[in-house]
Parts: structure tokens; sequence; C-alpha cells
């Protein structure tokens, strides 16, 4: 099953709270909204995608844990990014100044922030060209790092900010760089 995207735009614009009291409304799917304000109805992954994915967030606040330096968020939870976009993604975090200068409220319903690392874990049912593209919109919006899992094809694509997109060979190891210093995922 691959996402399904509905043009909203003739009929209605939905502003920020409008679309998180949709999403509450319709919790049993996961929802996105693209800057073009188009409703992207993403489908659920199978057991082995949601075994790896619960396996990144868990080495990721872990890492957090010891290191106290920002938020680690899930696939649930959705980031208004500065070009208007609403989006989530497989594993998310945030420096902790950046989330500490959100309002309480702000904090309480969608960030409105790009992350600063984020990771995109391909699925099956995945075009590999919108997780692309999707990165490329996160690095736009300010997404400091961010990895593209390509199960299927055995490949990494790294996206910097400010730098072209790196494309390697599965590696063994993913180093978090200066974003997330002493940070390394084990892909084996």
């Amino acid at each position: 099953m691959n996402s399904v995207v509905l043009n909203l735009e003739p009929i209605a614009h939905l502003s920020d709270e409008q679309f998180y009291q949709l999403c509450l409304a319709n919790r049993d799917l996961s929802l996105e909204m693209n800057a073009a304000g188009e409703l992207i109805i993403v489908p659920p992954v199978g057991g082995e995608i949601g075994n790896q994915e619960a396996g990144l967030i868990t080495d990721l606040e872990i890492w957090n844990r010891q290191a106290k330096l920002g938020k680690v968020f899930s696939s649930s939870t959705i980031f208004i990014l500065p070009n208007g976009a609403k989006r989530s993604l497989d594993a998310a975090w945030v420096k902790l100044e950046r989330w500490q200068a959100l309002t309480p409220e702000q904090r309480q319903k969608f960030p409105p922030l790009a992350p600063d690392f984020a990771i995109e874990l391909r699925s099956q049912t995945d075009r590999l060209k919108s997780l692309q593209e999707k990165m490329q919109e996160y690095i736009e919006n300010g997404l400091r790092l961010g990895w593209l899992i390509n199960p299927q094809d055995a490949k990494v694509e790294i996206y910097r900010l400010g730098k072209p997109v790196e494309v390697m060979q599965m590696p063994a190891i993913l180093s978090g760089e200066d974003v997330l210093p002493g940070f390394e995922l084990q892909l084996n």
C-alpha cells in the first residue's frame, strides 16, 4: 500500500490548529501535510520495519540519556516545518536549547521546527523518490543531519545542511558527527 495524497486546496486550506484537530479526530490514521497543502495518508509498516524503527529510536534514546543534549522523538511526532509542511520521521532529535525555546503549548502540540537530526527507514511500501524529496525538504527547512536508510538497495543516503547528499553502500556504523557527538549507529 502506497501513501495516498489528497489535494484539499480547491475546497479548504487547513491552519496548523485545524490540521492538529483533524489528526486528533482521526487517530487511527497517520497523517502528514506537504507545503502545497496536500493531505498525505501514510500507510502503516510491517513487523520487520517496525522492529527496526524501534531499535533506531532505542539506540538514539540511550545515547541521548547519557549525553543529555536534546530530545528524541518517534514516528508519531509531527513537526511543523518553516515552509508550512507538517511532517513526521521514523526517528528525530532536537537540540535541548531549541526545544526549551518553544512555549509549553508548542511542545504539547506539533512542534513548529525542523529537527536537528532525523532518520528515515525505507519500508517495502515507501517509494524511494518520495523519501528523498522528504529528506531534501527537511534539509531546506533547517535539518542539520539526516540518514535515509534503504535496506532494499543496501544503501544509506546522508543529508547534511549545506552539502550534497552522500550515498554509500550499507556501512557497518554511521556516525552522528558533530550534530550528535559520540553517537554511533550499528547497522548490522
